[in-house]
This record gives structure tokens, C-alpha cells and sequence, in this order.
């Protein structure tokens, strides 16, 4: 038997992924405009709601700019799966997916090589936005391992979201309703405290968007970034921290699965 019959199934796995995640990052490279795309929306939001409605917010005794940057960071993080659900819409639309199928190899592939390769570019858009961040003058006074577990607890979020955006790419019939879904992105974003705290909603809506995970990561990241704010008095605020973590790994148990079944019963 020869030494590449005799590798691991393993091996095969993880090398198969690398291939999709090189050729899922070469796609990136070629089409700046989409990575534009993808910031688009938050530096717009920085824009606005710092200079052009911060100096009309009020969250407490803070800046809002220290309230809202956050937030941003987990809004982008939250928005993301519609990039994911929009790639693996279009690739199987134009018959990718099912080539990729076809092929000797790992039928876990293209699955995880699409989780890494949107990770890896959910890792860029954060440090673009860090930098617009200190630049507006957002400034994190948690300590270097706080801030470092922060942008963690996002990425953290950001991967289970992945496994939404596969599943719901792989469901949609096509890419034009891969990109209605902004219309599911949008309130899953909004109706959080990413621009305001909960407890200053009506009750209804604030109850929601307690209940977010957008808004467990958001309220966890504000205290390790040194930028907490008041909050409400409901158990899933008063642990912000655990549910961020709860949260994403909820979705992901979820998710995951999911997106491997529908993979696998492609073209039945």
C-alpha cells in the first residue's frame, strides 16, 4: 500500500478543508469590492451614530461612543451570516456544489472549509473595524488578555452564525433569496443593545432584545473592553459573560448538524 493510500482519514479531512479555505480566500482576494461590500454597513453606522446621532443618545453616565463601538463590533459579527448564506448560495446555483460532491473527498470539506475561510475574513473585518474604532477615538481601557478575550467572544459568535448561513444557503432556492435574507439579518441585529440598552425600550421589545445573543456578547464585550454600561436586572444581563459563550455554542449544536445534513441530501 502506498504512503497516500495509508494516511488517516483525518488526514484527508483537514487536508481537503485547507484546499476549500485556499480557494474560498483566493476568491476574496480577487473581489475587493465584496470585502468592501461587507464593511460597508458598519462604517456607515460608525459614522452616523457617533457623530451624526451620538450627541443626541443617552445610556447613562458614559460616552456613547464607548457604548456604541462595541456594538458595532457585534453587529458586524451578527450581519456576517449573510455573506456565508450568499457564497454557498451562489456556489451551488452554479453547480459548485455539486462538482465538489462528485469529488474524491472529504464530504465534511465543504462544510468546514467554509466555516474557516469566513472566519478568517470575519477576523479582517474586525481588525478594519478596531482601527476605524481608534481612529473615531474608541479607546479599550480592559487590559491586553480582556480585550484579547473580547474580539475571542466575538469570533466565538461569528462561527456559530456561520452554520446559519450555510444551512440557510444551502436552502434557499436561489441567489436572489439568499439575499433577501438581510430582511432576517436586520431585526436580528437591530433589535439588541447594540444602540440601546434593553431596559430602555418598551418592555415587549426590551424583553427580545435581552434575549438576543447579540446582545449577551455585546453587553459581555463592553465589560471586558473596560466600557460597561448600566444594565437591567434580568438574569441573561446579569450574566452577559456566560451567555456569550452558552449562546454561540447553542447555535452551533444546532446549526452544524443541520448544515451537514442538507449538504449530504443535496441533489435527492
Amino acid at each position: 500500500m502506498s504512503t497516500i493510500e495509508s494516511r488517516p482519514s483525518l488526514y484527508w479531512a483537514l487536508a481537503d478543508c485547507g484546499t476549500i479555505v485556499r480557494r474560498d480566500l483566493s476568491h476574496l482576494i480577487k473581489q475587493p469590492a465584496l470585502f468592501a461590500w461587507q464593511l460597508g454597513f458598519p462604517i456607515v453606522s460608525v459614522l452616523l451614530f457617533v457623530y451624526v446621532f451620538g450627541s443626541a443618545m443617552d445610556v447613562g453616565a458614559v460616552d456613547y461612543k464607548d457604548f456604541a463601538m462595541p456594538g458595532m463590533f457585534a453587529m458586524t459579527m451578527a450581519f456576517g451570516f449573510m455573506n456565508t448564506a450568499y457564497a454557498v448560495a451562489i456556489d451551488k446555483e452554479r453547480g459548485v456544489t455539486d462538482r465538489f460532491r462528485s469529488m474524491p473527498m472529504a464530504q465534511s470539506a465543504v462544510v468546514s472549509g467554509r466555516g474557516v475561510s469566513d472566519l478568517i475574513s470575519a477576523t479582517i473585518d474586525l481588525v478594519v473595524l478596531a482601527v476605524i474604532a481608534l481612529v473615531v477615538g474608541w479607546r479599550s481601557d480592559g487590559g491586553l488578555l480582556a480585550t484579547l478575550a473580547a474580539f475571542g467572544l466575538l469570533l466565538l459568535l461569528r462561527f456559530a452564525l456561520i452554520w446559519i448561513g450555510v444551512y440557510l444557503g444551502l436552502l434557499v432556492p436561489n441567489v436572489e433569496a439568499a439575499g433577501s435574507l438581510f430582511a432576517v439579518a436586520f431585526p436580528f441585529g437591530m433589535i439588541s443593545s447594540v444602540f440601546t440598552p434593553p431596559h430602555l425600550m418598551p418592555d415587549w421589545l426590551g424583553a427580545i432584545a435581552m434575549w438576543n445573543p447579540v446582545s449577551s456578547t455585546a453587553n459581555a464585550i463592553r465589560t471586558l473592553f473596560g466600557n460597561p454600561v448600566p444594565t437591567g436586572n434580568s438574569w441573561v444581563e446579569q450574566h452577559a459573560l456566560l451567555m456569550s459563550i452558552v449562546w454561540p455554542l447553542v447555535i452551533t449544536a444546532i446549526f452544524l448538524p443541520l448544515a451537514v445534513r442538507r449538504f449530504q441530501r443535496l441533489g435527492r
